[in-house]
């Protein structure tokens, strides 16, 4: 034989529903040679036939019918005993075209199993006669698996699938397990174990690791007695699954084994919905319902930013009054340390300021702003949850796919609103390394939860009540299309190329449980609790330090007046004298240097803003708040120069690392760096001159 397949013989299986037509494609393959024998140990009939095309010998096996393979009946053990022991060169999958949805569950499975897939698009008489148009070469795009139109009883397409056998045999082809993916929850557990499974890889090289792990979250009894059996760490494994299945149930407050099956569910949902239409009436269950309004090619991104200027309106309107008591408690204490610990003015390093204006203050400052967090990330989850936000990267997916973005790059993209160093890492998804590094370029310009307090602190000084949630959902809303915008702009210059095809799930609506939502929230308000305690602390006592060191002159200080003391020792610092001298540059964009030596602080953590602005103004100074004091000093175009300023510049110092451990390279870290800090100083200076200039002509000034 010519071609990629150096070989004469190539087993094929076939596998599909009951009443899929696969035994009528069988007999079309194997014609008269097939024989009807028992499978070892068992009374389930196996049909098995030899046939020779291009000279090539197929030995196929007619496996019985099965909906999925999951090995609760004798059908489904044989299934998927015979795949995975047998090792098949090709496995065909026969799905009625008329029932897609649930005839391709089973090919999720497969695929899971890491078998070379070939899927046969039966009954495609039916299905058209039933009004649906079914693009088979674009669900091959989405899946990664080829799909071959026939109709069995006709024997439509079967030369072009006997063909596609002989491909998919030279190409070896198998399509990877990660491309279904199981949402946060879930993936955390397959990752923790799958890295317990490795240990003792080969001990199962029949099975894929990630299919075990699948199956233990799915209680799989012939996959635990398995592990019992083989695994020196089954102790270990068992109880990382035990508490892997309790923890997705608390979360999910269903078991892990529908958790799964709906996420396979939706990544079905997803292929079909970009691939399949009716030309007539058919019936939708209650997901398909709300999909035809959410997901409207007209209505579905006027939807999504309603909903998201709810997030940030309740964000702002319900976090209030407890940030507020928050601060208020904060300025008290601090009011108090300040009258009853008496301390040298003359001398600014002291226990008192560290402990008040260094720790107080900085860790505080940003302590402030836990409640509109929690909230925020309440809503965010809430979204996740009921499988509004997979609907949120449909709406937008045919927009990316204008600007040269990868399908996949979506994923990563909403992870970044939660921090870019996940958000970065989850781009391994994207198996394109130029569709990968743009969308780890654009990162960044995600608003993350770190951004938040900055944002809070700058909205509430500048904005009264009732704009502050409009102003927070634009700079969310702004940061996405300037994503969108140097997506397009990096993939029409630096990294030129095609997007590529992508199953976005749909999966089903789910009502979200409160202690999923209270789970999810806590975890991520934790974790910013823990970099306050931590990373935030550190600074903050680093900051405080060189905004007090070097002091003035003893005598200096005591000739200026009480009120101007403070002054006098910030302007003399380190911190002062490297803010005066990027001063003339910064005024450029309406900022002082208070302001850059607090966005200075900002590029190791973007909270470190709001803690340099506290340490440097102080709580309780002046009697007032201290969005009230930045509010007094600046102007209100100042304020959202700096806000898009916040947005766009100088990624965290973890972002650089993680940036550069991904790409390879320190070049695209500091490519990255440079060019978004250059960019958001442009675009503050080009805002605040501009709107300077507008004003005057509007005041005729």
């Amino acid at each position: 034989m010519t071609g990629p397949y150096m070989t004469d013989r190539i087993r094929v299986a076939l596998t599909g529903n009951p009443n899929s037509g696969k035994s009528t494609i069988f007999n079309h393959l194997a014609g008269a040679r097939q024989h009807v024998a028992n499978y070892p140990g068992v009374t389930v009939e196996v049909t098995q036939g030899t046939a020779t095309y291009e000279g090539v010998r197929l030995d196929l096996v007619d496996l019985p019918g099965t909906y999925s393979l999951s090995a609760y009946s004798p059908e489904e053990r044989v299934a998927r005993d015979y795949l995975l022991k047998e090792k098949p060169d090709v496995v065909i999958a026969i799905v009625d075209a008329s029932n897609l949805e649930r005839n391709l569950y089973l090919v999720v499975q497969l695929i899971e199993l890491g078998m070379p897939v070939l899927v046969a698009l039966n009954m495609m008489d039916i299905a058209e006669r039933r009004g649906l148009s079914i693009d088979h070469q674009r669900l091959s795009e989405l899946t990664g698996v080829t799909f071959v139109p026939t109709v069995g009883h006709r024997g439509t397409g079967i030369d072009t699938l006997r063909k596609k056998i002989l491909h998919e045999a030279g190409t070896g082809r198998r399509i990877s397990a990660e491309s279904i993916r199981y949402g946060r929850d879930v993936g955390t557990e397959i990752t923790a174990l799958e890295s317990l499974l490795d240990e003792h890889a080969g001990l199962w090289e029949e099975y894929p690791t990630r299919w075990l792990a699948l199956s233990l979250l799915e209680e799989d009894s012939e996959v635990i007695e398995l592990i019992e059996r083989k695994a020196p760490n089954a102790d270990e494994i068992l109880s990382q699954a035990a508490k892997g299945i309790e923890r997705i149930h608390a979360v999910a407050g269903s078991s892990a084994e529908t958790v799964i099956a709906d996420r396979r569910y939706g990544f079905i949902s997803g292929a079909c919905q970009e691939s399949i239409k009716s030309s007539v009436e058919t019936r939708h269950i209650f997901s398909d319902k709300i999909d035809l309004i959410v997901t409207h090619r007209v209505l579905g991104l006027p939807i999504l930013l309603a909903l998201m200027y709810i997030v940030f309106y309740l964000t702002f309107n319900i976090a209030a009054y407890p940030s507020e008591l928050i601060e208020d408690g904060l300025v008290e204490l601090s009011d108090y340390a300040r009258t009853a610990w008496q301390a040298d003015p003359l001398q600014p390093l002291n226990i008192r300021s560290l402990l008040v204006d260094g720790i107080l203050a900085g860790v505080g400052g940003v302590v402030v702003f836990l409640p509109p967090i929690m909230v925020l990330f309440m809503a965010i989850a809430a979204l996740e949850d009921t499988g509004y936000m997979a609907r949120a990267a449909f709406v937008t997916d045919h927009l990316m796919h204008k600007m040269g973005l990868h399908g996949k790059s979506f994923i990563p993209m909403l992870v970044g609103f939660g921090c870019s160093v996940p958000a970065i890492m989850a781009t391994r998804i994207v198996e394109n390394r130029r569709d990968r590094l743009t969308t780890m370029l654009i990162v960044p310009l995600m608003s993350c939860g770190g951004k938040y307090p900055a944002y809070a602190l700058l909205v509430a000084a500048f904005f009264p009540l009732a704009w502050r949630g409009a102003m927070l959902w634009f700079i969310y809303i702004f940061g996405a299309v300037l994503a969108v915008l140097a997506a397009k702009l990096l993939k029409s210059t630096l990294l030129r190329g095609e997007a590529h095809p992508f199953v976005m799930e749909l999966p089903p609506y789910r009502m979200p449980t409160f202690k999923g939502l209270l789970i999810h929230t806590w975890e991520r308000s934790w974790l910013f609790l823990k970099k306050a305690g931590t990373v935030i602390f550190a600074v903050s006592i680093v900051l405080w330090f060189f905004t007090n060191w070097p002091s003035p002159p003893r005598e200096e200080l005591a000739q200026a007046d009480p009120s101007e003391i403070r002054a006098a020792v910030l302007e003399h610092s380190v911190v002062g004298r490297v803010g005066k001298t990027l001063e003339p540059a910064l005024e450029m964009a309406g900022f002082d240097w208070k302001l850059g030596t607090a966005l200075i602080g900002a590029s190791m953590a973007k909270e470190v803003f709001v803690a340099q602005m506290g340490i440097i103004y102080g709580f309780g100074e002046e009697g007032r708040s201290l969005a009230e004091q930045i509010g007094g000093d600046y102007s209100v175009l100042a304020g959202f120069a700096l806000l898009l300023f916040t947005l766009i510049a100088s990624p965290c110092i973890a972002t650089v690392i993680i940036m550069r451990r991904e790409s390879g390279s320190w070049r695209w870290a500091a490519f990255q760096w440079l060019a978004l800090t250059a960019g958001g100083f442009v675009l503050a200076v080009v805002v605040f001159q501009g709107g300077g200039l507008l004003q005057a002509l509007w005041t005729g000034g």
